[in-house]
């Protein structure tokens, strides 16, 4: 019996970053986020295609989690990453996120929370890292664990 060569876990989180795409989409499309909603969103910032501000790049060196709500201006989405403008301690920053480069996505106010392997880089011992965003609402966050539902790709990696 031959193997199977078809890497499901890759399928699934390529599927699942779609669904991340097509939210930011939306909330682009229509310029606001619906009801309330507000995003969570933990990326790499070393991986590839990444781009931030080199202070933004020193005080987050592994990796940064985004707060997506009432201040933010600019977002765009494409195939495969998407940009917004964002404001850190006052100071107006542009970013740009490959969806590659996505390990988390947390939506609190309806108790979802997606997290994705980043086969590239190793970074299993980090923790994530909010940045101070004003307006960011009194919710709690991606940390806190009441229920949510979290979907982990654990049980499809591939064994060696």
């Amino acid at each position: 019996m031959g193997q199977d060569h078809i890497r499901y876990d890759i399928l699934a989180q390529d599927a699942l970053r779609g669904m991340v795409r097509k939210v930011l989409s939306e909330v682009a499309a229509t310029g606001h986020l619906p009801g309330e909603h507000h995003f969570f969103i933990t990326f790499l910032t070393g991986a590839p295609g990444v781009r931030i501000s080199q202070a933004l790049k020193e005080k987050y060196a592994q990796q940064m989690t985004i707060v997506i709500q009432h201040q933010y201006w600019d977002l765009k989405v494409t195939d495969s990453h998407f940009e917004i403008g964002l404001s850190f301690s006052d100071v107006p920053e542009r970013l740009v996120v490959p969806f590659n480069a996505i390990v988390g996505f947390y939506d609190p106010s309806v108790n979802f929370e997606l997290e994705f392997d980043v086969a590239t880089l190793d970074v299993e011992e980090e923790k994530p890292v909010e940045p101070q965003v004003e307006n960011s609402g009194d919710d709690d966050g991606p940390g806190d664990d009441d229920g949510a539902s979290v979907v982990s790709l654990d049980a499809f990696r591939k064994k060696h």
